[in-house]
């Protein structure tokens, strides 16, 4: 019998990496169609050139980085005083006579990487981001990698796991800043017996009989659907090159393993009371299960309150044998930006990511924020080990598979996997679900230097549902356009590269931005400048 925590007590709410702007979405956002607003601070400042002064008599010199340095620092809504309050200690406890003059600007971990890639010189000179964005701001060139003794301190105070997605090849390119990032079951003690959280079957029945909604968004997420495929063993291990592109994938979905997970998902896909959802608010509306992450604990609390209960994901059975669902877990990552010939500010900058992802300081953002830290010591402590959300969390862990770095065009095409499953009538009709994945995942390594750097828009338009990429043809140096379009007003879109999330564009240019909405119905080509990521509709 696995290890459930029922929670009749309020806590703080956790905050998780996926992706959350100001810190309240799951991972992994910056790979959805779901509206990434960007943060509400103005474009911030560009880098003023550090001042290395002489230490004043209050903060003797005693090393060649002793001096002052202007820089710019993006962190979560959630977290900018904490850091403000952190870099002070940082200028009163150094013995390097450090002194950074910081201005800690609100730019979420969703959207950072879509940020920093528009312009990295204009961009922070320290920077938290999700682990998804991380391929490519290496592609990029915004991230500065550690040196081999920072990089082996770093590597043996934290969760392996959370190493390793800041890695590529045997070089550590940023610092471990949570790992807090998965998703578990929540439910409702006055419809669920706690004796049946560990039966997707008895689950399933038990919403059934009360008419209430299963909510587990498998049907329109990848980064949900692949915990079915995981708890089964199957892999999906993508492989980049030193320069953080992608050159192969060892994919097992498609095999004996993922026809198993295949069924266990049919199970659940083919019940009545299937809701693909993770939000907290199904709660509300007639769901006993959600599915979903730390994030959503105090607003589930508010409304099921004593009744709420909180567990690792359960089991489903497939020919007499029982298979745990597993699971993404992910995290939140620190940069430093390259600063080009100035290595003295570079090697200072590193000092200070190095001293805000230490153990004292991750206890500390637990301790305030309530996010769950990568340093294996505070993960350890009785305050950390006691929060409900964290054990449920920590429980699941034990199933989950650390995520990794994944080809932006991947989410698309593992997110119709549970439709392909559900409109399947037998073994066979499966099997070609799986059959299509894989194709589709093969692909990806023939597509041309074209095809990489083709123009899409994508969305919920001309009757299809952010599977579909409408084709834009060139119609001047750097400006596409599609077809025209039927549209109506209400619907959403962005345009993207490649068919991939790595590199999109939403309302207003913005990279990774609010998806564009149609105001009025009628027969539009959507038309895009590559310079300035600007989209406008244009009459037709």
């Amino acid at each position: 019998m696995k290890r459930f925590v029922a929670i009749a007590l309020a806590l703080v709410m956790v905050f998780a990496m996926a992706a959350c702007s100001g810190g309240n979405t799951q991972q992994p956002a910056s790979n959805t169609p779901a509206n990434n607003t960007p943060a509400t601070n103005d474009t911030p400042a560009t880098n003023t050139p550090a001042t290395n002064t002489p230490a004043t008599n209050d903060q003797p010199a005693t090393s060649a980085l002793a001096g002052t340095y202007n820089i710019v620092v993006w962190t979560g809504e959630a977290a900018v005083e904490l850091t403000k309050k952190q870099i002070a200690d940082f200028n009163a406890s150094n013995t390097d006579g450090i002194t950074f003059n910081a201005e800690v600007n609100p730019v979420s971990e969703a959207t950072a990487a879509d940020q920093m890639l528009v312009d990295i010189n204009a961009g922070a000179d320290l920077y938290c981001f999700a682990q998804d964005q991380f391929a490519r701001l290496v592609q990029g060139g915004a991230l500065n990698k550690l040196g081999v003794k920072a990089a082996e301190t770093v590597a043996a105070a934290n969760d392996a796991g959370v190493v390793g997605a800041a890695t590529v090849g045997e070089d550590l390119y940023a610092y471990p800043l949570t790992s807090d990032n998965g998703y578990f079951m929540y439910y409702d003690k006055s419809v669920i017996p706690d004796a049946d959280v560990d039966s997707l079957e008895k689950l399933i029945a038990d919403c059934e009989a009360a008419g209430k909604y299963f909510a587990f968004e498998t049907n329109t997420s990848a980064w949900y659907l692949a915990g079915w495929f995981f708890g089964t063993g199957c892999v999906s291990e993508w492989t980049t090159d030193s320069d953080g592109e992608f050159v192969s994938v060892n994919d097992t979905f498609n095999s004996d393993k993922g026809l198993i997970a295949a069924k266990g998902i049919k199970k659940l896909v083919d019940s009545a009371m299937n809701l693909s959802s993770s939000s907290a608010a199904e709660f509300a509306n007639g769901a006993a299960i959600v599915v979903t992450g730390t994030w959503a604990y105090n607003d589930i609390q508010a409304v099921l309150g004593d009744n709420m209960g909180v567990t690792d994901l359960p089991s489903f059975e497939v020919d007499g044998q029982s298979y745990h669902i597993g699971s993404f877990n992910g995290c939140k990552l620190m940069g430093v930006k390259p600063q080009g010939d100035d290595t003295t500010k570079q090697a200072a900058l590193h000092k200070l990511a190095q001293y805000l992802t230490d153990e004292e300081r991750q206890t500390e953002r637990f301790n305030e924020l309530a996010w769950g830290p990568a340093n294996l010591n505070a993960q350890k402590s009785d305050a950390v080990q006691a929060n409900p959300g964290l054990a449920a969390l920590f429980a699941q862990n034990a199933y989950s598979v650390p995520q990794g770095q994944i080809h932006g065009a991947w989410w698309d095409i593992a997110k119709v996997i549970a439709d392909d499953v559900k409109a399947a009538t037998d073994e066979a009709g499966l099997k070609q679900a799986l059959q299509n994945y894989s194709d589709k995942i093969a692909a990806l390594f023939t597509m041309t230097a074209e095809e990489k750097q083709a123009w899409s828009a994508i969305g919920a338009i001309v009757g299809t549902s952010w599977d579909t990429d409408i084709p834009m043809n060139k119609v001047a140096d750097g400006e596409f356009e599609t077809a025209a379009l039927e549209l109506h007003a209400g619907e959403e879109f962005k345009v993207r590269q490649g068919a991939s999330w790595d590199v999109n564009y939403g309302k207003d240019g913005v990279a990774g931005g609010d998806n564009c909405v149609v105001e009025a119905d009628g027969t539009y080509k959507i038309h895009f400048v590559e310079s300035t990521g600007m989209i406008t509709l244009i009459a037709q």
